[in-house]
């Protein structure tokens, strides 16, 4: 095994992609190519990829897969940097939980994001 890149299932691309760009990633890949009635993308920031497919583009496939927003899951992001990345996106995103120190040593902070999803980004060692 060499990466793990989740496939998330959204209602609105559009909103999905200007969130995540607020947190610094980039559009990588779409389906179509070009446009913005996107069905499927690949977005990345640094070492991450998250993939994001609309609900409708699913059909009826897979039907083990939710149609809701959101997920029974938390999506850990380790980064470097993490005091300057969380004042940067702090009054943008709806902080769940603020800077704290862990037991275990890590500085975190967790967020949702625009379809309901929890993100918790980590600083270990900081």
């Amino acid at each position: 095994m060499e990466t793990l890149s989740p496939n998330i299932f959204v209602y609105n691309m559009n909103q999905t992609v200007a969130f995540y760009k607020t947190l610094g990633f980039q559009l990588t890949m779409s389906v179509p190519d070009t446009g913005t009635d996107f069905v499927w993308v690949m977005m990345t920031n640094g070492k991450i990829t998250f993939m994001f497919q609309t609900f409708e583009s699913l059909g009826e496939e897979l039907p083990e897969i939710s149609r809701q927003n959101g997920a029974s899951q938390l999506l850990y992001i380790n980064l470097k940097n993490i005091k300057a990345f969380f004042e940067l996106i702090k009054n943008k995103v709806t902080v769940l939980k603020g800077l704290d120190v862990t037991f275990y040593g890590a500085t975190e902070f967790s967020i949702l994001d625009n379809n309901n999803y929890v993100l918790t980004f980590a600083e270990h060692g900081s």
